[in-house]
């Protein structure tokens, strides 16, 4: 097919969605809003990733010492636990500083302090935190501390917990959520791309309808049948990258509001700054699911009512 061929098809194909008129806008609107929810997908994904990330990355293994555990049997398993090839670093707070901490978090309350005081002495224990190279060692650092115990000069254990599995449930419970998310929004999408399929298709057949005189005149021509089928897949085409636009325009403000709206209440993940950023990869996906889903309804309806 040569350059003008192609030209004319281009020109019929933005006349034939000019001729849908309503029908067309209508198809354009629920593809918008299809699309609106792909981005609204990858935005939430992305922030879902963000947070597991985050979380991870908060999460160690706290080994808990009894009040009667020495610093020198302490900081003799501190330097065992660093010599583990998963172990990425270890932090000792001693048990001073821990009550230090617990008295600055409380400072406004003066029931606990004053009952902190009664007590006489420090009930704290001193503790180690372990941070792995990689999140998914946490779980062989956690049962090498199990099976090996950490015992006093005399015998007796000197590790009064482990924490782990804690912080393991509430990743794994994140986990979830978001796998759920991720479906829930994948088959939100697919109900919005049928919806917008089967408008797709009423304009195309509207089309076609219109256009049956012409496609006569064509017929009587000699014009191929990918010359008469083109400009109801271009048509298609262009309601793809018309919702496209769409939503991209509309994104940017959008983005930009709820970006410096929720920066400070999302672990500082940026909706505008991942938007700018990713700008290109959401205009790929966008503008490919556009233009596949108004081609795909655009075949479909051809397949269906136009005999050629």
């Amino acid at each position: 097919m040569n350059t003008m061929s192609m030209r004319r098809m281009i020109g019929a194909g933005w006349k034939n969605f000019a001729r849908g008129g309503a029908v067309s806008v209508a198809t354009v609107v629920i593809m918008t809003v299809t699309l609106g929810i792909i981005s609204s997908l990858i935005f939430l994904s992305a922030l879902l990733s963000f947070t597991l990330d985050f979380v991870r990355d908060q999460v160690d293994i706290s080994v808990s010492f009894v009040t009667t555990a020495s610093e020198h049997d302490i900081l003799a398993l501190k330097s065992k636990i660093e010599l583990l090839p998963q172990v990425k670093s270890v932090t000792y707070t001693t048990r001073e500083q821990v009550l230090a901490d617990f008295r600055a978090f409380h400072a406004t309350d003066q029931t606990i302090l004053q009952g902190l005081e009664q007590l006489g002495d420090n009930p704290f224990g001193a503790y180690l935190g372990i941070k792995a190279k990689d999140p998914s060692q946490y779980e062989s650092i956690s049962s090498t501390l199990e099976t090996t115990p950490a015992l006093s000069a005399g015998g007796a254990s000197i590790i009064d917990r482990i924490n782990y599995k804690q912080n393991k449930i509430t990743i794994d419970n994140l986990s979830k959520a978001i796998a759920v998310t991720r479906s829930g929004g994948l088959i939100i999408v697919i109900l919005f791309a049928l919806a917008s399929v089967m408008i797709a298709l009423a304009t195309v057949q509207l089309a076609i309808y219109t256009a049956k005189d012409e496609i006569g005149v064509m017929r009587l021509v000699g014009a191929s049948n990918a010359y008469i089928r083109g400009p109801f897949i271009v048509a298609g085409v262009i309601t793809g990258i018309l919702a496209t636009l769409a939503v991209l325009i509309a994104l940017f403000p959008i983005a930009w509001y709820i970006g410096t709206k929720t920066a400070g209440l999302l672990n500082g993940f940026n909706i505008f700054s991942y938007y700018t950023s990713h700008f290109f990869i959401i205009l790929i996906i966008l503008l490919v699911s556009g233009v596949c889903l108004g081609g795909l309804a655009s075949i479909l309806a051809i397949r269906r009512y136009l005999k050629v």
